[in-house]
C-alpha cells in the first residue's frame, strides 16, 4: 500500500517529488527496521529537535532510543535533507511523517 511522506525543516514544509519521498521512506524504513521491537510503519512521526534529540512515534507508540542510535539517526537525516531544494542550512527541527495511504 502506498505511503504518504511529509517533511518539514525549520517548521517549513518541503515539497517532495516522487524520488525524494520514496528515498526518505526507504531511509526511515531502514532506520525503523534496525531498531529493536519495531514493526511495519502504519503511522510514523520522527522529529529531530533543536537540541539534537530524536523522538520517534511508531504506530502511536513511542520508541525509546539510546544515545548512539540518536547520533546516527540525527546525522543520517541531516545528510538526507540538507541538499534538498528550499532547505536552509539550519536544520532544526526536522519533522518527518509517514502514513499508510
Amino acid at each position: 500500500m502506498p505511503k504518504r511522506v511529509s517533511l518539514a525543516v525549520n517548521h517549513v514544509p518541503v515539497d517532495l517529488d516522487y524520488f525524494v519521498a520514496g528515498y526518505i521512506e526507504r531511509v526511515v524504513g531502514g532506520i525503523i527496521a534496525s531498531l529493536h521491537d519495531t514493526g511495519e510503519i502504519e503511522a510514523l512521526e520522527l522529529i529531530v529537535d533543536s537540541e539534537g534529540r530524536v523522538r520517534i512515534s511508531l504506530n502511536n507508540a513511542d520508541v525509546s532510543l539510546k544515545e548512539f542510535p540518536v547520533e546516527i539517526i540525527r546525522s543520517t537525516l541531516e545528510g538526507v535533507v540538507a541538499p534538498l531544494k528550499g532547505v536552509e542550512r539550519v536544520l532544526n527541527p526536522i519533522e518527518i511523517r509517514i502514513e499508510t495511504g
